[in-house]
């Protein structure tokens, strides 16, 4: 799984850069990706280094979330990499909820984008 996960994330930000060059995906949406995912992986790096010293920990939400809104391959490397949240069953279930729900947004996303194109293609003939 730890393979997996790393290099669907890698994967998947390859194909996120891909769409931008071919002008499918605008550049400020791989750029939220990038940014939400070095955040992401740094909450992850800053959780695991306080469970270690037994101080305040990052709510779980607040990782779900960030995940959610786009930092997921971030959170997948981190959880991997850094081998924290790999125990908690409950905490990998919600993650890959949010991987999904993340793609099921970019996908309306890439949809809408693909529409509108379709539409001002018709509107100019």
């Amino acid at each position: 799984m730890r393979t997996f996960s790393i290099s669907l994330s890698l994967l998947f930000l390859l194909a996120l850069g891909l769409l931008t060059l071919f002008g499918k995906l605008p550049t400020i949406a791989l750029a939220a990706y990038l940014v939400l995912s070095l955040i992401t992986f740094v909450m992850y790096w800053k959780d695991k280094n306080a469970a270690r010293k037994n101080e305040r920990r990052t709510p779980e939400n607040t990782l779900h979330l960030l995940a959610l809104f786009g930092g997921w391959p971030g959170a997948l490397i981190g959880q991997q990499r850094l081998r924290h949240k790999t125990q908690k069953v409950s905490f990998r279930v919600v993650l890959w909820l949010t991987v999904i729900g993340n793609l099921a947004m970019l996908t309306g996303f890439l949809y809408a984008i693909d529409s509108l194109s379709f539409l001002e293609k018709l509107a100019v003939q």
